[in-house]
């Protein structure tokens, strides 16, 4: 993007604008614009752009609005080609801000461990959701289930190895796990009269194994016979014409040489446990809490089914471990597959791990391009840089606080309870940095919208800022726009990032449009109104500057005669052009020539003309000698006014300074029932003195004030004199 048109119509207090700003030769624009002109407005305009959103008139939001933002081939300027930099935002976290903590290399080849990895997991997830009856986050239910914590799944499958290559658990392969590990049956089920219930049941049940012929409690149960009876047909062993003896507890044992056999005596024993009558009574009373509601109804269907598992259910996490070992076991070669798979990648995984944790990255180099520029009492520490280089998380982020002996680690919302408002600042400009980094390294093409980043910033840090925004004015994929309604951070960027003069641009209004033009004064203005003194407005706005340097060289005639003409004295309206520009030239060296405005009119009347001429345009793009011109006259004439009313010479001949505000108090002090005269009166003080004793380094306070304001109050204090 060289070029960019925009056209704005009712865009929050922006009636029209269309301008074409040039990046070419410079990527950065600096944009002046004097309060209540359209800084905001534009810098909101184009925010919404950013987030997709419509802009409108927010005071009058049934007008039309029209929002045409194109480059120099008429595209649009897409969203993400947008990005504003507002004054301050404290909840503003860079989106990209993680992936400067990547290392690309790492990444690729972690990612290409896991790619296989993943793809074995996730078809053994499957499985697992079928069995299980889960719909959500299985692989934490696993890892929680063995270990306590959510992200051990793994560790988990390394773990349980051993026990599923041999098949040494009691199967409940056919339990789906739903049907019981949902919060309303654990709810109920951990009451205390349920347990109360259960414990008589898991008790007489218990007498009753104790009196098996052939289970024994705590070895071998039920469950245990039909898992062994399974794996013995499974390997083939009544194929192989083999048979086993059961022992029947001191009577003889009885010889079985069949599956069949084996499953029927299995299948006996267990009836003539679960029909006892008085288990068969401790199950009555555990059924009638059962039918207290539908879900419990469900569960009650769903037990009778499986008896087997009401033993099981007085040690809840238990019988989780035994559910999901028996589904790893009816699903073994899935299991070791992956298991076996990850032990492989293992080691490499480690070591990339903890390459990782070392790793500087490109957030390194934000963080030395911040603690370099700015003062402030913390730096960043990220507590899980390995995940987010490795595993897309986002960054988990501490800082670290220090003072003059010490320094700890503290949260981002504590820290903000003790920073003060410049240091709160800071920390968002970091944010900003992040971003801006992080499409640096992605390659964006960017335009950055940057709106009064340095306001209220000390000096230090506000030139750090100007300093980096030099740096990135660098990148060729990068475009500024920097607004500000202050001229000295206008000027001082203009001349640190070294533009043309086509890329200094002020705002003013004119009528209802808005309107971009070519910046007039970037450094000392008299050097330019020296060379056109001819010109009334650059004579008149030139009298405070040669002023002061009389002031500092010591001619104390010189700064009498010329202060003179800035305040209403016995000799203001008799100097003439010609005595002036004697005065100019002892001076200024015989640098001074206006005789294309004659010697003879008094410099008192040539202002009087050029403030009645000025107020007379119809524009308010009033330039900087026009406005100091209008606060000159302005003054002169609300002196008149006073020193008639006030009619005491001997009052007037004593003032020594500060005159205006002198005649003021004592006009109050006499008329203080003329409110409307004391009230503009009152406007001349706040208005006009910084602007008449104007000099090199402080004329930024009039550049500021609206053409409109000046305009009108000199037109009020005339109609005081006529």
């Amino acid at each position: 993007m060289e070029k960019l048109n925009i056209e704005l119509q009712h865009c929050y207090g922006i009636k029209q604008l269309q301008h074409t700003f040039d990046f070419h030769g410079k990527s950065v624009i600096s944009l002046y614009a004097p309060n209540g002109t359209m800084k905001t407005s534009f810098a909101k305009t184009f925010s919404d752009l950013q987030n997709g959103k419509l802009s409108k008139d927010l005071i009058f939001p049934d007008r039309e609005t029209t929002r045409n933002i194109k480059d120099e081939n008429n595209y649009d300027i897409t969203p993400e080609k947008i990005f504003v930099i507002e004054p301050y935002n404290e909840a503003f976290k860079s989106e990209k801000m993680s992936t400067l903590l990547v290392n690309k290399e790492l990444k690729e080849k972690y990612d290409k461990i896991y790619t296989d990895l993943e793809n074995l997991k996730d078809s053994f997830i499957a499985e697992m959701k079928k069995r299980s009856g889960l719909k959500v986050e299985i692989e934490e239910e696993i890892s929680q289930t063995f270990t306590s914590y959510p992200n051990e799944f793994f560790k988990v499958l390394g773990r349980l190895k051993t026990e599923v290559m041999n098949a040494q658990s009691e199967n409940f392969g056919d339990i789906e796990y739903s049907e019981i590990f949902n919060d309303k049956v654990i709810k109920f089920l951990e009451t205390k009269d349920f347990s109360s219930r259960l414990e008589d049941y898991i008790e007489k049940y218990e007498e009753l194994v104790d009196s098996s012929t052939y289970f024994k409690r705590g070895v071998f149960n039920h469950n245990n016979a039909a898992t062994i009876a399974k794996n013995l047909s499974d390997n083939g062993f009544f194929q192989a014409k083999h048979s086993l003896s059961l022992n029947s507890d001191g009577k003889e044992s009885t010889a079985v040489g069949s599956l069949d056999e084996l499953t029927h005596i299995i299948e006996e024993e267990k009836n003539s446990i679960l029909s006892d009558e008085s288990l068969s009574k401790a199950f009555e009373e555990i059924d009638k809490k059962l039918k207290a509601n539908q879900d419990m109804r469900n569960f009650r269907d769903y037990l009778l089914k499986n008896m087997k598992l009401l033993p099981e259910l007085k040690n809840l996490d238990g019988l989780k471990q035994k559910i999901w070992l028996s589904y790893f076991m009816d699903s073994k070669i899935e299991f070791l597959t992956l298991e076996n798979k990850y032990s492989e990648a293992k080691k490499d995984i480690e070591s990339i791990v903890e390459q990782a944790k070392k790793e500087e990255t490109d957030w390194r180099n934000v963080i030395d391009i911040f603690n370099r520029r700015f003062s402030v009492p913390f730096e960043l520490v990220v507590i899980n840089q390995e995940d987010v280089i490795l595993k897309q998380d986002g960054p988990n982020i501490n800082f670290k606080f220090t003072d003059s002996s010490d320094s700890c680690e503290v949260k981002e919302q504590d820290l903000l309870t003790v920073l003060s408002n410049g240091e709160k600042r800071a920390l968002y400009i970091l944010n900003i940095i992040f971003e801006v980094e992080a499409r640096k390294n992605q390659g964006l093409d960017t335009l950055f919208i940057v709106d009064d980043i340095a306001d209220s910033f000390d000096y230090k840090n506000k030139y750090a800022i100007i300093e980096y925004l030099k740096d990135i004015s660098s990148k060729p994929n990068f475009k500024q726009i920097i607004l500000t309604h202050n001229f000295d951070f206008h000027r001082t960027v203009s001349s640190r990032l070294d533009m043309e003069r086509r890329h200094k641009l002020t705002a003013f209004k004119n009528g209802d449009s808005v309107v971009l033009k070519q910046e007039h004064y970037q450094n000392n203005p008299f050097t330019h109104w020296k060379q056109h003194l001819s010109t009334p407005s650059m004579l008149i706005a030139s009298i405070p500057f040669v002023r002061n340097i009389a002031e500092f060289t010591g001619d104390i005639n010189s700064f009498e005669g010329l202060t003179s003409l800035l305040h209403i004295k016995n000799n203001t309206k008799t100097i003439s052009l010609d005595a002036l520009k004697t005065s100019f030239n002892q001076i200024l060296n015989d640098a001074a020539d206006f005789t294309a405005l004659g010697t003879e009119k008094t410099v008192h009347e040539l202002i009087m003309e050029t403030g009645d001429s000025l107020s007379q345009l119809n524009h308010e793009n009033l330039k900087l000698e026009d406005k100091i011109t209008f606060a000159i006259a302005i003054r002169l004439k609300a002196e008149e006014y006073m020193i008639d009313k006030i009619n005491d010479p001997e009052l007037v001949a004593n003032i020594s300074s500060n005159q205006t505000y002198e005649l003021y108090e004592k006009f109050v002090e006499l008329f203080p029932e003329e409110v409307e005269s004391i009230t503009l009166l009152d406007q001349v003080n706040l208005m006009t003195p910084e602007n008449i004793h104007v000099n090199s380094f402080m004329y930024e306070p009039i550049l500021d004030m609206g053409s409109g304001h000046l305009k009108a109050l000199y037109l009020n204090i005339d109609s005081l004199l006529n």
